[in-house]
């Protein structure tokens, strides 16, 4: 009578599981790579898009009115909803400003904030 060499069902089975719980835990890490890189490069893009903002309003001659108002752009490969406040100090030669950039994602109607920048602004 000779011996069977090879492996028995339970020892597969135990196998099959270990290379399941494996393979899900590569696949959860890979996950969270791609999420917190989406992340990071949304917060990139919004911080530049809100610098710009704050820039341009700076470059004008004159200080802007105490408004708010909000403008569409393209940025980079996506579109963004810029929210630009700006708002009265107590100082009447210094204004506050708020920018707010949101990113459209797919089919939404409405953009998710992203990035909010607050800057002060003064006569020279």
């Amino acid at each position: 009578m000779t011996k069977q060499r090879g492996f028995t069902l339970i020892e597969v089975l135990v196998a099959l599981l270990v290379f399941g719980l494996i393979a899900t835990a590569a696949a959860e890490v890979g996950s969270q790579y791609i999420s917190s890189y989406e992340r990071i490069r949304d917060k990139t893009f919004a911080g530049w898009v809100a610098d710009n903002r704050i820039n341009e309003i700076r470059l004008q001659e004159s200080l802007p009115d105490i408004s708010e108002n909000s403008d569409d752009i393209e940025y980079g490969p996506f579109r963004w909803r810029v929210t630009t406040a700006v708002l009265g100090t107590e100082d009447p030669s210094i204004l506050r400003v708020e920018v707010t950039v949101a990113r459209y994602r797919g089919n939404e109607a409405e953009p998710a904030p992203i990035h909010t920048l607050s800057a002060f602004i003064g006569e020279n």
